[in-house]
């Protein structure tokens, strides 16, 4: 039951993590011709890469809260081919960085450590380097084209930064998952050995 919450909730925050390109967009726009109307420029501002990836606090979440090592990878598998499908990847790139990223955080034993918000997210800016690193070699080792990795670098610390901050917000619906599917779990475990 909480695997299937799990997975619906992520594939949520995929489709709107799809859609939020153009939100920043609007944003981007309407604080650079604030700043033109302010004389601090002389033309719009435009920063790139500001759109976060919202199923990797999802996924981090449930590493570090010790899911099952076979479910918990086996719906960052499922969140990570969705990506790879609605996204211009390569296919299985998404796929093998999330299941990556579930096991160095069901293996990094930090359960403790990100119980609190800044916790979450300096946990949250870590694991989301690391994800931006791996895409990036293995973009760099698989892809066809050599320029698209160089293209890419700069828009990690953006990326990183705005995914750090939109964690807490993550975290607190997986939390509100995790509280609600608790009773679920049990009653499923104690079904599963009469």
């Amino acid at each position: 039951m909480r695997n299937t919450a799990f997975l619906f909730a992520g594939l949520a925050l995929l489709f709107l993590q799809s859609n939020l390109f153009r939100l920043t967009r609007l944003l981007e726009q309407g604080i650079g011709w604030l700043l033109v109307a302010l004389h601090v420029t002389h033309g719009p501002v435009s920063i790139p890469g500001l759109v976060p990836s919202l199923v990797l606090p999802l996924i981090l979440f449930m590493g570090v809260h010790e899911y099952s090592l076979a479910r918990g990878a086996g719906v960052a598998f499922a969140l990570g081919y969705v990506t790879d499908l609605l996204g211009i990847a390569p296919v299985g790139l998404y796929t093998f960085t999330y299941v990556a990223i579930f096991v160095l955080a069901r293996s990094a034993g930090v359960r403790l450590a990100a119980q609190t918000r800044w916790m979450q997210m300096l946990l949250v800016l870590a694991f989301a380097f690391v994800e931006s690193l791996i895409v990036l070699v293995l973009l760099a080792i698989f892809g066809r084209d050599a320029w698209v990795p160089r293209t890419l670098y700069p828009l990690t610390l953006p990326h990183v930064l705005i995914t750090g901050l939109v964690s807490p917000l993550v975290f607190r619906i997986a939390a509100r998952l995790h509280a609600a599917t608790a009773g679920r779990e049990r009653a499923d475990i104690a079904g599963g050995e009469s």
